[in-house]
């Protein structure tokens, strides 16, 4: 079966649904009028689907024989971003872009729901079509799972356009490909008085400082060198006034790694660090955690899988490989849950000025490849559930 041939039929209608997306973004989690316009085309193909809160979609599509059940992933919210490109198909909602190429997953998943839909009496098994909101602030995968999408799934599936990959190349990769990231704050409590005569308080934020410079022991000192880990304090508000010592002292920030392990290791190493630290200035700290994104861990035989679906809708040399990314895809909530892979298709042409970095102002993708990532979808449902 020629999955790609019949991708190509439905080339103009990827690249038109992409341009419409792209026209009217939406934010994490309010995508009202792009999931009214998914279940708008998937009606009109006579697709069932349900709805999972008020923006999420999941489609089913049953072959004429019982089997497992893949579900294929597209995120579907924008990004807070003033687009500064004229293409005609420029953003009409001000100061909101698709930056990050969810129109284009959206879009490419409708097509491969045309692609699916038209071979289904030759599949055996279902496939499962998961138009998620909210990738961008890591709800939407959490909240599709907690609505049920992956009931019965025994496989899944997704992809990513990207900037900095070039036209004509998909990345893959097994094992741990992108990062965690979850973020922390802590509020330190000291005790105010006169710059004067620090004696008599307790300086928050000295405390604080101390605090932002052991927790970097954490990589140094009680992480392997052979794992990658970040912990980064972007935000520390202290004090009132130059002559002012500070009472308090506010910080967050973010952590990123590549191992489950060490994710679920972070917050108590860190909470003993931050406690300790300011108890030896005589202060007190208080410490928050929050789980937002577990690392992107691909599956080896999903990923071996998908290096061969790409070579028969493409070529052996449009394989690359994919290297470990510190950002973050709650794609990886799926991922610990049923076994699968996250691909990238790459879209920089300097041709068509494509070459901007996602969440650039000028991001934009090579419509060329859309059709690739309509086949890739179904080639890669096709060979799972028919065994090949």
């Amino acid at each position: 079966m020629n999955i790609l041939e019949l991708a190509k039929k439905y080339d103009q209608y990827t690249r038109d649904m992409r341009r419409e997306f792209h026209m009217y973004p939406e934010l994490s989690m309010k995508e009202v009028r792009t999931a009214k316009r998914i279940k708008e085309e998937l009606t009109k193909l006579g697709i069932p689907f349900e709805s999972i809160g008020e923006t999420g979609v999941v489609a089913t599509i049953k072959g004429k024989n019982e089997g497992k059940t893949i579900a294929l992933r597209a995120d579907i919210d924008a990004l807070e971003v003033n687009e500064a490109s004229n293409a005609p198909y420029k953003s009409k909602n001000e100061g909101i872009m698709h930056a990050c190429g969810h129109d284009a997953h959206g879009a490419m998943l409708l097509g491969a729901a045309h692609v699916l839909n038209d071979i289904k009496d030759d599949l055996k098994g279902t496939v499962k079509l998961m138009f998620q909101p909210g990738e961008e602030v890591a709800q939407g995968a959490k909240a599709l799972i907690q609505g049920g999408a992956l009931e019965g799934v025994d496989e899944v599936f997704g992809m990513h356009v990207m900037g900095n990959i070039p036209s004509g190349k998909i990345a893959i990769g097994a094992g741990p490909r992108m990062a965690s990231c979850d973020m922390f704050r802590i509020k330190v409590k000291g005790v105010g008085g006169h710059g004067s005569m620090p004696n008599l308080g307790i300086d928050a934020l000295v405390a604080a400082a101390a605090i932002v410079m052991n927790l970097q022991t954490i990589v140094s000192r009680e992480t392997s060198p052979m794992e990658s880990v970040v912990v980064s304090v972007g935000k520390l508000v202290a004090g009132t006034r130059f002559n002012v010592i500070a009472d308090e002292a506010v910080m967050e920030g973010t952590t990123r790694c590549f191992s489950y392990e060490i994710r679920d290791q972070l917050p108590s190493m860190m909470e003993r660090i931050v406690k300790s630290t300011a108890a030896s200035y005589r202060a007190e700290a208080e410490f928050e955690y929050i789980n937002l994104t577990a690392p992107t861990i691909n599956n080896e035989e999903s990923t071996e899988r998908a290096r061969k679906a790409i070579e028969k809708i493409m070529s052996e040399d449009a394989v690359m490989e994919m290297a470990k990314m510190p950002g973050s895809e709650d794609f990886s909530e799926y991922l610990e849950k049923v076994p699968g892979t996250f691909v990238i298709v790459g879209t920089a042409n300097k041709e068509k000025d494509t070459c901007y970095s996602n969440h650039h102002p000028m991001f934009d993708i090579d419509e060329d490849m859309l059709v690739y990532g309509v086949a890739l979808h179904a080639q890669y449902a096709y060979d799972y559930l028919m065994n090949e």
